[in-house]
């Protein structure tokens, strides 16, 4: 009798053994399948924003695209990350994973030193970090490539990669530190909810490019005399649309990637699948309202515009309006919202024009304003639904007031470094390219290759400002 106990005893531990080795497999495949399709976020944003381009600059907008994806990753691996577990209390350090202390987690982070050391690269007892920084990484490049659209043909490149750095590896990870993290002061305190980052991704880096644009200022041609504005057109429309579809396949790996799969070491509940607070999702509930979401902002912005740049642009302003509740909206609710939001973004593109902003390609609108649009709109649908599920049973409640709060704060953590580090580079210079540069193009003198070899059209130049 006591030989069949052990063994069954040793069958049993065998069996749990393999469940969690099952897990943590998913687990790690999960966020690995996320990385390739938020790269083809970038893969858009490269399309959208050189179509969105006139010839004389299609290269220059491409190189940029690029540089800013190529120096975030790094940059973020040896700081932003160490931000995001570092600081989700405040301007203090708090614990890291596994029970390592803020200061034991920052030395690791920062120089991958120490015993904490294996939390950043490949070892035998943890599959998984690497994996979760990857996906965390893509969303630090894609505030950058948010930012990167509304500045082009007329930035420096060394003046933009400094800019996408501090976006891209600090000030959206303050965001994500407070607000996006079962620990963060915001959750805590206030009981901000924003499952799919409408507020921290996208809200900081549209209202960083506010602050960007305001010290970068218009294209030489954008605004006449008296302050009327002239269509800039991109020289590839198609392009420009095809890029933003892009971007649109690239968010179901974004969203993905705010799942937290099954598994004791990364969810509340062992067997069920949670957002980053710790509250039920499921990939179902997802599939069901980006959908939704998708199509009540496409046709919310062909209502009033009929235009196919601002349509796709709606179908990115229908996703984002509706992230941060994703997770808790029905279908329908998430259309009307998302709806809501394809109807009021040209208008709001508009006003921004009106105050002599020139954003190439409506960023701030979409992402900034929209972002907090849905920040905002999630308090006023799901107040009283759990904010946060915490560990030992703890419940934080959505709230208007927290959402509002947590607005103002995403706001204040895009703009204001925006704008800060802007001034300074234009101080020293190294904002804005020279007027003679700008005039004949920058891929001319900036990019040692040609867009369009076989030659390039007088008109599409656009060498005269009046055109």
């Amino acid at each position: 009798m006591e030989e069949q106990i052990a063994e069954l005893t040793a069958q049993v531990a065998a069996l749990q053994q393999g469940g969690g080795t099952t897990n943590t497999m998913f687990a790690e495949t999960f966020y690995y399948l996320t990385i390739p399709l938020m790269i083809l976020i970038h893969a858009g944003f490269l399309a959208y924003e050189m179509g969105a381009s006139r010839l004389k600059n299609v290269l220059s907008s491409g190189v940029k695209n690029l540089l800013a994806f190529a120096f975030v990753i790094p940059t973020f691996y040896f700081f932003g990350w160490w931000v995001y577990w570092g600081f989700p209390t405040g301007l203090g350090l708090s614990a890291g994973p596994a029970g390592i202390s803020g200061a034991e987690y920052a030395n690791s982070i920062a120089w991958a030193w120490g015993d904490s050391a294996q939390y950043m690269g490949p070892n035998i007892s943890d599959q998984i970090s690497g994996v979760f920084f990857g996906a965390f990484a893509l969303f630090a490049a894609t505030t950058a490539s948010i930012m990167s659209g509304a500045v082009i043909e007329r930035i420096q490149t060394v003046g933009f990669v400094i800019l996408a750095i501090v976006l891209g590896s600090f000030a959206w990870v303050v965001a994500a530190a407070w607000g996006w993290h079962a620990d963060g002061w915001l959750v805590t305190q206030w009981g901000v909810h924003d499952f799919g980052a409408a507020g921290l991704v996208h809200a900081v880096a549209g209202f960083f490019a506010l602050g960007v644009l305001i010290n970068l200022g218009p294209r030489i041609g954008k605004f006449n005399a008296d302050g009327t504005a002239n269509h800039l057109a991109a020289h590839n429309m198609p392009m420009t649309v095809v890029g933003l579809m892009l971007i649109i396949v690239g968010f179901w790996g974004f969203l993905m990637a705010c799942v937290v799969p099954p598994g004791e070491a990364w969810s509340w509940f062992a067997d069920k699948p949670a957002t980053i607070y710790g509250t039920p999702i499921n990939l179902s509930a997802l599939s069901f309202n980006i959908l939704m979401a998708v199509a009540g902002g496409i046709i919310g912005a062909w209502v009033l515009t009929r235009d196919p740049f601002w349509m796709m642009s709606g179908a990115l302003a229908g996703i984002i309006s509706c992230a941060s509740g994703l997770d808790i909206y029905y279908p329908a609710l998430a259309f009307l919202v998302a709806f809501s939001a394809g109807l009021i973004l040209k208008p709001c593109a508009d006003v921004l024009e009106r105050m002599g902003i020139d954003d190439a390609v409506g960023a701030v609108t979409v992402h900034g304003t929209i972002g907090l649009y849905g920040v905002v709109m999630l308090g006023v649908f799901a107040s009283g639904y759990p904010a946060l599920q915490g560990a030992e049973g703890e419940v934080a409640q959505i709230s208007l007031v927290g959402q509002i709060v947590g607005a103002a704060v995403f706001f204040l953590l895009g703009f204001v470094p925006g704008y800060v580090v802007s001034f300074v580079l234009k101080m020293l210079g190294m904002l804005r390219i020279p007027e003679g540069a700008e005039l004949v193009g920058m891929d001319r003198v900036k990019v040692p290759a040609e867009g369009y070899p076989e030659g390039i059209p007088a008109p599409a130049m656009n060498l005269d400002p009046a055109e």
